[in-house]
């Protein structure tokens, strides 16, 4: 496997599971040394221990994306272990689904679209800040950030209009960012994925009386015919992250299978 990320030290939120996790091994058998972070501190070590048992390296430092305090030692708790910062992967995301159950833009509380924002927007905004003295001493062009978009940054879908619109947020933000700190020599980019397999998404077949139909359906959505797995955003992540990389920011890269290319994607 390439060792493309050899020597970088990275920073994974949400890394407990799903896409992060993914992140977090991939990286780790690229070279880097990976931090993981998570509010689920069981799945957290999990994370770690399978890293390590694949032969990489990685910590584990428990944080919530919505408390500074925790941000900060998050990066503190990096820079000792590791050395430095080269690359933060603002993974930590929820969705509207998660706190306040079925929900649309007449139905969701103000209380569960603020907590939607604090932790996808905010927390991405509060992870890079607190990252950034850190990636500031990173070889000239080298610290990267990867922030979670998704399709949805671009397509609307329904019962998740916080989730929407912070992931709309989220790729202006990461143009922001890269257009801020390009001075710094740190590029900034974004991930945008479709339907990928994972814990957030499997809850649209769990309760199916044939979860297989139901899959076959969502597939049916990309032109590559199959649910993403997390592999293939990971896959994405540490490319962005790496030197390979070095004339990209400022983007959002869809990971959807062609769903936004094609007519799909709105009839999810």
């Amino acid at each position: 496997m390439s060792r493309q990320l050899e020597g970088k030290s990275a920073v994974i939120t949400g890394s407990g599971s799903g896409i992060g996790r993914a992140t977090a091994l991939l990286m780790a058998a690229r070279g880097a040394r990976v931090t993981v972070s998570d509010v689920d501190d069981a799945n957290g070590e999990e994370t770690v221990r399978q890293v390590r048992e694949a032969g990489g390296e990685a910590t584990y430092a428990h944080c919530d994306v919505t408390d500074g305090e925790q941000v900060l030692a998050l990066m503190r708790h990096a820079a000792e272990t590791h050395g430095g910062i080269d690359v933060l992967h603002n993974n930590a995301g929820i969705h509207d689904t998660a706190i306040a159950g079925d929900t649309s833009s007449e139905t969701i509380s103000e209380e569960a679209f603020d907590r939607v924002f604090d932790i996808n927007v905010k927390g991405t905004w509060r992870c890079a800040r607190a990252a950034l003295p850190y990636l500031r001493e990173a070889p000239q062009g080298s610290g990267t950030v990867i922030n979670s978009a998704s399709v949805v940054s671009f397509v609307a879908f329904p019962m998740g209009p916080a989730y929407c619109a912070s992931k709309g947020a989220i790729m202006q933000l990461t143009k922001s960012m890269a257009t801020d700190w390009a001075k710094f020599g740190i590029r900034v980019n974004a991930y945008a994925p479709g339907v990928i397999e994972t814990a957030m998404v499997s809850k649209y077949w769990e309760t199916a009386e044939d979860q297989a139909a139901v899959k076959r359906e969502l597939a049916s959505t990309s032109l590559i015919p199959r649910l993403g797995q997390a592999e293939d955003v990971a896959a994405m992540v540490c490319f962005l992250a790496s030197d390979d990389a070095e004339f990209l920011t400022g983007g959002i890269y869809l990971v959807d299978g062609g769903m936004l290319a094609w007519r799909g994607a709105n009839e999810v």
